[in-house]
C-alpha cells in the first residue's frame, strides 16, 4: 500500500482531519431533523459503532432550530448538511454547527456563497465542499457530455478558486459519483491538483450487499493509494450499518485499530454453524480496540493450521471444539462452552 497522501490538516470539533491523522468515519442521520430525540439515539447508535462525526439535513427553518437543540444535546461533532438555502446555512453555522456541507453551485448567487462563508470564517468552522455526478453546472455537462472525472474535479477545484478568493481555505473536499470508475479517477485527479483533505465516499451505492461491495473496491482502492482522509460508506438503510463496514475496511489495508473475524467457508467436514459462531464472536469483540485476529473454523482437521497466523480461535468437531493461540491447541471444550472459552482466551490476549 502506497504512503498516505499528505493533506493540510482540518479540525471539526476537534476532530483533525487530514495531515497525518487516522482516517476519520463519517455518517449521516436518517431520521427526521425534526424529531430531536429519535436523531440524538441515532447518533448514539452510530457513536457506540465507532463514528467520530454525524451529518445532519437541515431543510427548513425548523429544522434548523432543532438542530440547534441536538447540538446542545450532544458533543458528537456535527455537519450540517445544506442545499440550495444561504439562510439556512446560516442559520446553521450560528446553531452551532462544527462544520457545513455545501454545493456552492446550488446555493445561489455568488454574494450569497459569500456570506454563507463569512458566517463560516466567523465562527471558525470548515465547509465541506461536496460534488456529486448529479448535480454538476450545466456548462460542465455541455463540455464533457457527461459527469466524468475530469468534469467532477474541473468544478470542485472551481469552487475552491472561489472561496479562496474571500480569503477562506479551511475546506475539505468530497467528489462522489454511483460509478465506481468515475469516482476513483476523479478522487486520483483531485488529489494531483490540491493538499486539501478528501471526504471520500460512492454516492447511492446500494443495500447493505451490494452498497457494502461497492464502496469497499471504491475506497479501498483510493485508501490503498494514499487517498482519503475522512470515509462514510453510503448504504441504503440503517446508517450503523456503514460504520461496521467502514471500520472493516479501514482495518483490513491496516488503517484503523481493533478486532478482525476470520472463518472458514466451510466444507463436508464441518459439524458446527460457522456462520452463526462467526457472528456472535463478531458481536462480543465489537467493542474491543486492540487489534487482534480471531479465527472461526470448522473442523479441527485443518483449523488451527490454516489459521495459524490468527491470535487465537475455535476450531470446531462434533458436539466440541478446540480452543487455539497462535496455531497451537490450548484446550478442547464442548460446543456450548466454546465461545466463552474462546473470550476468556482474548481477553488474557488484550
Amino acid at each position: 500500500m502506497n504512503t498516505r497522501r499528505k493533506t493540510r490538516p482540518v479540525f471539526v470539533r476537534g476532530v483533525p482531519i487530514g495531515g497525518e491523522n487516522p482516517v476519520i468515519i463519517q455518517s449521516m442521520t436518517n431520521t427526521s431533523t425534526e424529531d430531536v430525540q429519535g436523531t440524538l439515539e441515532q447518533i448514539e447508535n452510530l457513536r457506540t459503532a465507532g463514528c467520530s462525526i454525524v451529518r445532519i439535513s437541515v431543510p427548513s427553518p425548523k429544522a434548523a432550530r432543532a438542530f440547534g437543540e441536538i447540538r446542545t444535546r450532544t458533543d458528537m461533532p456535527l455537519v450540517a448538511d445544506i442545499h440550495f438555502s444561504h439562510s439556512l446555512a446560516i442559520a446553521a453555522i450560528e446553531a452551532g454547527a462544527d462544520k457545513i456541507r455545501i454545493n456552492p453551485g446550488n446555493i445561489g448567487s455568488e454574494e450569497k456563497v459569500k456570506a454563507v462563508v463569512d458566517a463560516a470564517k466567523r465562527a471558525g468552522v470548515p465547509i465541506r465542499i461536496g460534488v456529486n455526478s448529479g448535480s454538476l453546472q450545466k456548462e460542465l455537462l455541455a463540455k464533457y457530455g457527461h459527469p466524468c472525472a475530469e468534469a467532477l474535479v474541473e468544478s470542485a477545484i472551481g469552487y475552491v478558486d472561489q472561496l479562496e478568493s474571500y480569503g477562506f481555505d479551511s475546506i475539505v473536499l468530497s467528489i462522489k459519483a454511483s460509478s465506481v470508475p468515475v469516482t476513483i479517477d476523479a478522487c486520483r485527479l483531485l488529489a494531483e491538483k490540491t493538499d486539501y483533505p478528501q471526504h471520500i465516499g460512492i454516492t447511492e451505492s446500494g443495500t447493505a450487499r451490494s452498497g457494502s461491495i461497492r464502496s469497499a473496491v471504491g475506497l479501498g482502492t483510493l485508501l490503498a493509494d494514499g487517498i482519503g482522509d475522512t470515509i462514510r460508506v453510503s448504504l441504503a438503510g440503517d446508517p450503523v450499518d456503514e460504520i461496521y463496514v467502514a471500520k472493516e475496511i479501514l482495518k483490513s489495508l491496516g488503517l484503523a485499530q481493533g478486532p478482525t473475524v476470520i472463518a472458514c467457508p466451510t466444507c463436508g467436514r464441518t459439524n458446527i454453524d460457522v456462520a452463526g459462531l462467526a457472528r456472535e464472536v463478531e458481536e462480543r469483540v465489537s467493542s474491543i480496540q486492540k487489534t487482534i485476529t480471531i479465527a472461526v473454523m470448522g473442523c479441527v482437521v485443518n483449523g488451527p493450521g490454516e489459521a495459524r497466523e490468527a491470535d487465537v480461535g475455535i476450531a470446531g468437531g462434533m458436539g466440541r471444539g478446540q480452543i487455539f493461540v497462535k496455531g497451537k491447541p490450548v484446550a478442547t471444550v464442548p460446543e456450548d462452552r466454546l465461545i466463552d472459552a474462546l473470550m476468556e482466551q482474548v481477553q488474557k490476549l488484550i
